[in-house]
Order: C-alpha cells, then structure tokens, then sequence
C-alpha cells in the first residue's frame, strides 16, 4: 500500500491505444452518417416505439434512476464531496486533481459538441427534429447529441471510483469498481432512451465519447488509491 500521496495512471491503459481509437472512429463514423442522413429512420422508430409502450409507473422509475447520469445536480455534488472527505483525510491539494480532470474534461467536450451538432430531442415540437445541424433546434429540448448523461456517466463515475479508494484508503476491488463504473452508465443508457429524453444514436454517441474521455482520464497521473498523508509540506 502507498505511504504517500502518489499520482496513479492505469498501466494497461497507457500500453492500449486501440480502443481509444476505435472508440473514437465510432464517434466519428456515427456522427458522419447522421449529419448525412443515415440511421434517422432507426432513431425515429425507436423513439416512437418506446413513446408507445411506456407505462406512468415505470416512466416514474426510471425518471429516478436516470438522476444517476445527472452530471451537475448530482454527480459533480457527489465528487466534490468526496474531495473533501479525501482532503480532510490526507491534508494535500493533490486530492482535488480528479475532480478538476473530470471537470473540465466534460466542459470542453460535452458541451461544445452539443452546440456545434445542434440536434433536437425527440420530443421537440419543431420541424426536422431528428437532423442534426437544425437551424430550428433551440431551447430545452435541444443540444440532445451526443447525450450528456450517457457521457457524463462514464467519466464521474470513474472519478467517484478514484475518490472512494482514495478515502477508504485502500482500493476498490475489482467486482465493486465494475459495478460502479459499468452498471450506471448502462442504466443512464437504457432509461434516456426509454425515456425519449435521447435517440438512440444519441446515447451510442454518448457511450462512445465517455469511453474516450475516461480513457484519457485513466492515463493522466491522478491519485494513488490508499495514499495516505505525506508530511507538512504536502498540506
């Protein structure tokens, strides 16, 4: 175990390029054949079949379960207080350095592409709502790809599965950090589309962009899970 705070990459990450790659190329490729008119046919019929076997109890359930893809409202709460919990524990600034990469790893991507890719949801009231680069898409229910929850998900839970090592002072193991990090996204997955609160292809956008984002994360030297204090300088 370490017996100081330590920056932590993910060896087989750093060794494995390729399915950073492919994941991107996916992004690429599925944005390419969207903006030319491809697999809105598909988009379209998912979201009207689920819009038709969507019963009010379980729309009610899986709006709940979709929090857990809520970037600003509950993911970043949820790190920032478990940054605290790590700086109370070890006294060192070092702590807040997952929270910063997730951060702003997320605001320079996310964000940015929605405006550029200005897609509507599927429950916008204008004209051409499944196209992407809508001149009409504005408002609530647009910027829908690629889904932010879908990738927000990936990568603050991978955060949130650093931060816990790190305030437990010992590592998840590997079955608990695969719940963590796989079984949410795959929820905020299922219920946005369910919900008609995305596309499909909108939520596969998004899988594919948290998988990019969080492998770049993985390859930055954050926290060493179970770093304890150093000494006075480190405070």
């Amino acid at each position: 175990m370490p017996t100081a705070i330590e920056p932590r990459t993910d060896q087989r990450v750093r060794r494995q390029w390729w399915p950073d790659a492919l994941a991107l190329a996916g992004f690429v490729a599925l944005t390419v054949a969207l903006a030319n008119g491809h697999l809105l046919a598909l988009d379209e019929a998912v979201a009207d079949w689920v819009d038709g076997h969507r019963p009010a109890p379980l729309y009610w359930t899986l709006r709940v379960f979709n929090y857990l893809g809520q970037g600003g409202q509950v993911l970043m709460p949820v790190a920032l207080l478990l940054t605290a919990l790590a700086w109370w524990r070890l006294r060192s600034w070092r702590v807040a350095v997952p929270f910063a990469a997730g951060f702003v790893i997320t605001y320079v991507t996310i964000g940015p592409l929605k405006i550029w890719l200005d897609r509507a949801a599927p429950h916008f009231a204008g004209p051409d709502r499944e196209i992407l680069f809508n001149p009409f898409a504005d408002g609530e229910k647009a910027m829908s790809y690629p889904s932010g929850h879908v990738a927000n998900a990936i990568v603050w839970y991978f955060v949130i599965a650093l931060l816990l090592g790190v305030v437990l002072r010992t590592p998840l193991s590997p079955r608990a950090t695969v719940l963590l990090r796989v079984v949410p996204p795959a929820i905020v997955f299922v219920t946005t589309t369910y919900l008609a609160f995305h596309w499909i292809t909108d939520s596969v956008a998004g899988l594919l962009l948290g998988l990019v984002l969080g492998r770049v994360l993985a390859r930055l030297p954050l926290l060493e899970p179970g770093s304890r204090p150093h000494h006075a300088l480190d405070l």
